[in-house]
């Protein structure tokens, strides 16, 4: 199995859990605390959802090395039909399914002895941003939302169209469907190489090559993370809206954190806008949209500490 893309810290446990989310898929996860933590307490928690068709072992393994020695426990976990977690066929995306997962996360964490249930929080990366806060519009367990570099993939799944190129998209995926059943397996195409490579291709435009500045060379590469879903999932996101009762979140707190150079920077603004009170947007200087996964030079690791500690008092 291929390694994390951060070497654990020596104060910090990390261990692999598997459990179940309502549609009985298996989902795999990791666990982790400082290595001094009493256990025999119960501790406040956090969820740490990956970038759109990232896994744990990117960006979340980053966030679980700092905030354990923080003192919270940190989940990571790869989505349904991704990474190590169950669900056939692979590379599928379900915004249903996405968003479910971080409420089975929620489960999970109740049950364990040394988690306070009242003190779980969600931190959702790039696409998990947007899963994050729709599961947190329904679902009250999770009690304060911070979000790094948002995108919202449904809005993103029509982003730039007008209808007429809205209809010949669903008449387009619409026929794949054919094609797919015909074949018996629906169509994915990696969009990262296999291995690593050593520099960005010169031809690729903003924001292909940000990408390729981390899922394609030795920084964030993982080969349970090519990029992309099966092409008939746009059809899914397309026919979805995650954000419609952000409002809802309040009287929880929400903190958007974003870089003042990210393409995506619009996603949380809107988002930002929709939501009531409490809110904070934190923007943070001199960083791109990938800065926010990994690098801990430019992620914001006291705010999130102090926001959480804050909020997750009972």
């Amino acid at each position: 199995m291929a390694g994390h893309i951060l070497k654990l810290s020596d104060n910090v446990t990390r261990k692999r859990v598997v459990y179940k989310d309502r549609y009985g898929l298996d989902i795999v996860g990791e666990l982790y605390f400082a290595k001094d933590l009493d256990l025999e307490k119960k501790h406040a928690a956090l969820i740490v959802g990956a970038p759109y068709g990232g896994v744990k072992e990117q960006g979340p393994c980053v966030y679980g090395n700092e905030l354990a020695q923080k003192g919270f426990v940190v989940l990571t976990f790869d989505q349904a039909f991704m990474g190590e977690s169950g669900g056939f066929p692979r590379n599928v995306s379900s915004p249903d399914i996405f968003v479910e997962n971080f409420s089975a996360a929620v489960d999970y964490l109740g049950l364990q002895s040394f988690v306070d249930r009242e003190k779980i929080g969600v931190i959702g990366i790039c696409g998990s941003g947007g899963f994050a806060l729709s599961a947190a519009q329904c679902d009250t367990r999770i009690k304060a939302v911070a979000t790094m570099s948002m995108y919202d993939m449904t809005a993103a799944a029509r982003l730039g169209m007008d209808k007429e190129t809205v209809q010949k998209t669903k008449e387009r995926l619409s026929a794949r469907r054919w094609t797919d059943a015909e074949n018996g397996y629906p169509e994915y195409v990696p969009f990262f190489p296999e291995k690593p490579i050593d520099s960005v291709p010169e031809d690729l435009e903003e924001p292909t090559a940000e990408w390729f500045r981390f899922y394609a060379l030795e920084r964030g590469h993982h080969p349970n993370a090519r990029g992309g879903f099966t092409t008939t999932s746009d059809l899914a996101m397309m026919n979805f809206r995650l954000l419609d009762f952000i409002d809802e979140i309040s009287p929880r707190p929400i903190l958007f954190v974003v870089g003042d150079r990210a393409h995506s920077r619009f996603f949380s603004e809107d988002a930002y806008a929709a939501a009531a009170e409490p809110k904070e947007m934190v923007v943070v200087d001199d960083a791109e949209h990938i800065d926010l996964y990994d690098r801990r030079d430019r992620i914001p690791f006291d705010k999130l500490t102090s926001f959480f500690k804050s909020n997750l008092e009972s």
